[in-house]
């Protein structure tokens, strides 16, 4: 019911979000969950579904939609209220309580986990002539099947973890896969990028940037350059992937009174924030030493969860002993 007093209200139903509310549900604590996103998941969801993830405990390597699925049904054995669709507005403190409004309703609550990863996202896109107008026909940002690459001829923009990713799981598939970055430095897992390198499936191309895409109704090929030497080639290819990071914005969290460092929520060990029972986690907070990585973040989220209880009742301990012992 809307005007339910909830103990923890989370919101953001990412990986993070979704710990939070399976150990909040561990410590009793009636749990909502409230997202902007039509599932739950966040990026992993919305972004890159098939894209493999090697960094979670327990999975030598596991697909994002398979960690959302197991993550999921974890997180709702206890039946915490799930609200999607819904974007936060205003978070205030009324009568001793935490009130949410969002697009479409009012939420009280007792305690509060900010698990927004980065808040609202986009790609950041690449500015060149008739680029926008082949967006979906050989253009793409994100990759959401990877069946719809099979024997295709791909190029690969980028030397992050997107990047090396796509070119270790595309590059299997594809007809023929070249990758290229504006450098031979790449900010790639050291692993990920030993494997396509020695994998003799993609033509790594350094020292190389994207300048332009040709074609009318689908893509047909793309003009890349070499910036040591100036020479310019035509790759003849059916898709180009543009791994070029995203824009994020904390949108109308920056209006709620949080102590903010570079667009990120400052928590302290307890991971709570500046405001009296609101906590944050995952990418969206800011500590001394943090790593934006799925692990911490679910590492966070029980800590929030944990201390969460405290915060609504004093006489409970923060450490909730351990799970194998709880009935």
């Amino acid at each position: 019911m809307e005007n339910e007093l909830y103990d923890f209200t989370i919101i953001g139903g990412g990986p993070t979000g979704l710990f939070g509310a399976f150990y909040a549900g561990l410590r009793q604590m009636k749990t909502k969950i409230i997202d902007s996103l039509p599932q739950l998941g966040g990026q992993l969801s919305a972004l890159y579904p098939e894209k493999h993830i090697y960094d979670v405990a327990g999975f030598r390597k596991v697909l994002a939609k398979d960690l959302v699925s197991e993550l999921s049904e974890q997180a709702l054995q206890n039946n915490p209220t799930v609200c999607l669709e819904e974007k936060c507005i205003t978070l205030e403190h009324i009568d001793g309580e935490i009130v949410i409004t969002t697009n479409k309703a009012t939420h009280r609550t007792k305690t509060v986990l900010i698990a927004g990863g980065v808040g609202a996202f986009a790609p950041r896109r690449l500015e060149l002539p008739g680029i926008t107008e082949l967006e979906g026909k050989g253009v793409h940002y994100f990759v959401t099947d990877t069946e719809r690459f099979r024997g295709r001829r791909i190029v690969i923009v980028g030397g992050g973890d997107s990047a090396f990713d796509w070119s270790l799981a595309l590059g299997e598939i594809a007809a023929s896969c070249i990758q290229i970055h504006r450098s031979a430095t790449f900010r790639a897992h050291e692993d990920t990028v030993s494997k396509v390198q020695d994998g003799g499936n993609v033509d790594i191309r350094t020292f190389h940037e994207l300048r332009g895409v040709h074609g009318t109704d689908c893509l047909e090929a793309v003009t890349v350059v070499d910036t040591q030497s100036g020479e310019e080639t035509q790759i003849v290819c059916d898709d180009v992937i543009l791994t070029l990071g995203f824009l994020s914005n904390l949108g109308p969290i920056k209006e709620w009174g949080l102590a903010l460092q570079k667009n990120q929520i400052v928590v302290n060990a307890h991971m709570e924030t500046n405001l009296p029972g609101v906590f944050a986690a995952g990418d969206i907070c800011t500590y001394d030493g943090k790593l934006k990585l799925i692990v911490t973040g679910v590492a966070e989220a029980a800590t929030a969860a944990n201390f969460a209880k405290t915060t609504i009742d004093p006489t409970a301990k923060a450490f909730p002993g351990h799970s194998s012992d709880m009935k």
